[in-house]
């Protein structure tokens, strides 16, 4: 009687395995089925942050209503996918969404936000271990995220003038600066490149150091290589080693804050370190160009999107949805977008005053806010599919 019980009791178990065995098909694919049962919008949509959903620390009111559209008040009754990017930066993306999630009152994750330096994670790798001047931002702030990025070895130009007050003798450190500073010799540390971050706040200080790593080969207080012509090729530097590298993270000209006018962005400051390195040497210093409008970033933008939208309906589609660019600065959000082959909307919210004439880059469509926007992109999106049918 015991054997044909412990027969019986194998040959369930194999039956069980075999009911496993062929139910794990489905249990994979269980999470698209469900997705599937949604309904999935034809569109996504990138929105720029300052002038379009805050002016300064304040909040649009037209950017409230518009997330609340797009979180399932509308008229494909679903989520429809968004990501904040920007060409501001100086903190951590966890601490930029905090911030922006009380704000606006809608929860931003960190996988649905870029900011300008948030490319640099991708190149981490190559400067991990070696020294990098990181510039922009208020005292150590921007080195906290250097490191949070993974640069373990990220100096600063405050950290330059605590080293030998002489390099630039018209600013004292403030307790605050001091207190946020390394120690160390900097006589004996060849940098590897130099990362702007983020705005810097002394024009001067930054300008003086990097005109000091750039001429000398990367350690500062070193003779100055062979001065090249205009015209000259790179090689005419004289470096025995590699170049340090430059790269900037933000191309604006001008940011919206909450100012009547538009401010002095990155992109001014690029433009007067390149005017003085010039003078001085007789040609700019080649560098790297991240953020808005250029190819590398909104490539990178490119895959967090897609990524975003797996997230919210798995792959239940082929066909990519079309994507909308909402901007207030036609150089840098509607250019962009145009060249990744996005549409794009120009709300006269924040940098771009239709007063002053045509914009520079011509949108898909100009919108009052972007509230206005995201209803006429969703209109004009859904009309389109169903005249398909």
């Amino acid at each position: 009687m015991d054997q044909i019980w412990v027969s019986s009791l194998h040959a369930w178990r194999a039956q069980r395995c075999r009911l496993v065995f062929c139910l794990k098909p489905f249990a994979r694919s269980y999470k698209t089925i469900v997705h599937a049962k949604k309904s999935v919008p034809p569109l996504a949509f990138a929105f720029d942050i300052d002038g379009v959903l805050l002016r300064g620390a304040k909040v649009i009111p037209a950017a409230k209503r518009a997330l609340q559209i797009l979180e399932g008040e509308n008229s494909t009754g679903s989520k429809i996918p968004y990501i904040l990017i920007t060409n501001g930066g100086g903190e951590s993306e966890a601490d930029r969404c905090r911030k922006l999630t009380e704000a606006l009152g809608f929860h931003i994750q960190e996988r649905q936000f870029v900011q300008s330096h948030t490319v640099l994670k991708s190149i981490v790798y190559k400067y991990a271990d070696l020294p990098v001047l990181v510039l922009g931002g208020i005292n150590d702030e921007v080195r906290k995220v250097a490191e949070g990025y993974g640069f373990k070895r990220a100096y600063t130009t405050l950290d330059v003038l605590a080293w030998n007050p002489s390099v630039w003798p018209f600013h004292d450190l403030t307790p605050s600066e001091r207190e946020s500073t390394k120690a160390v010799d900097f006589s004996k540390i060849p940098i590897a490149a130099g990362f702007v971050f983020h705005d810097p706040r002394n024009w001067a200080l930054d300008i003086q150091v990097m005109c000091d790593v750039f001429q000398s080969g990367g350690v500062i207080g070193a003779p100055y290589t062979t001065t090249p012509t205009s015209g000259q090729t790179s090689d005419a530097y004289g470096h025995t080693g590699r170049r340090p590298e430059l790269i900037f993270c933000n191309p604006d000209i001008l940011w919206k804050s909450g100012f009547d006018q538009p401010r002095l962005g990155q992109g001014a400051f690029r433009t007067a370190f390149q005017a003085v390195f010039k003078t001085l040497t007789g040609s700019e210093y080649p560098y790297v160009q991240f953020g808005k409008p250029t190819e590398a970033t909104y490539r990178f933008v490119k895959k967090v999107v897609q990524d975003r939208f797996k997230e919210l309906y798995g792959d239940v589609t082929n066909e990519q949805p079309r994507m909308y660019m909402i901007g207030d600065n036609p150089e840098s959000d509607i250019a962009g977008a145009n060249a990744a082959g996005w549409s794009s909307v120009l709300v006269y919210t924040g940098v771009y005053d239709p007063k002053r004439g045509p914009p520079t880059y011509k949108p898909t469509h100009e919108a009052e806010d972007v509230e206005e926007a995201v209803k006429w992109a969703i209109e004009h999106e859904t009309s389109k599919k169903n005249s398909s049918y």
